[in-house]
Order: C-alpha cells, then sequence, then structure tokens
C-alpha cells in the first residue's frame, strides 16, 4: 500500500482489530498524560506533538513499535528491560497487556524534556 494515512484515525483503520484495540489503549494513554498533545501524522505513523513531536507508535504483525526518541528509552532502561529495544524504539509484544503506565511516565518524561528545550530556545532569543 503506498497511500498515506492523513489522520490518526484513519492510519487505525488500516490496522487488524487486534493491533487497533491495542494502538487505541496507547492513543488514550498518551493523550491522558500530555493532554496538550497534538495528534498528528509524522513518518506515517501517529505521532504526538508539542513543541516538538514527542513520541511515535505504530502496530506491527506481532508487536507494537513505541518511539520515544533515544532519551525516552535511555532514561527508562531499568523499566525496559523486559522489552525488545534500539536506539529510540521499543517493541511491545501483541500478546501481552501493554504497559500503560510506563508509556504515560515516558510520554511526560518527553513532554518536559521538549518543554525544557522550548524554554532554552526562548531565552536565547534577542
Amino acid at each position: 500500500m503506498n497511500a498515506k494515512p492523513s489522520s490518526v484515525e484513519e492510519y487505525l483503520t488500516w490496522c487488524s482489530p487486534e493491533v487497533r484495540e491495542k494502538l487505541e489503549q496507547m492513543r488514550t494513554t498518551i493523550l491522558k498524560a500530555v493532554p496538550k498533545a497534538k495528534e498528528v501524522i509524522s513518518y506515517n505513523m501517529p505521532a504526538y506533538k508539542t513543541s516538538e513531536v514527542l513520541v511515535y507508535f505504530a502496530g506491527a504483525k506481532k508487536h507494537i513499535g513505541f518511539y520515544p526518541s533515544n532519551s525516552g528509552v535511555s532514561a527508562f532502561k531499568k523499566e525496559l528491560k523486559k522489552y525488545v529495544t534500539s536506539t529510540g524504539a521499543i517493541q511491545f509484544p501483541l500478546d501481552k497487556p501493554l504497559p500503560l503506565k510506563l508509556i504515560a511516565d515516558i510520554s511526560q518524561f518527553r513532554a518536559a524534556e521538549a518543554e525544557a528545550r522550548a524554554e532554552i530556545k526562548k531565552k536565547k532569543k534577542p
């Protein structure tokens, strides 16, 4: 499929019911954790943005990909030990419940990071 989703809603309709259910949980968790975040599509994935993109997610055959950038993975290294991770990416297996509190904590961490960066930028402007 070459089409690009125009919204998170559209992206979700392209997923299998099993994946969609998990993605809906993730979506709700992120929006509750960071109510100021705006939903966007970036890199053809649902993404959540304040002054910058905080986190992305995507459905796959056997896992849900969560992309909170490198800082979001490294700051929670201990909590993420039981998951497959790489630079900026976490895989949550489809056959296990999503760690919703951890997803919320990582999303809030990224929001605080973005806010701090935005403050620094403001102070640098003459």
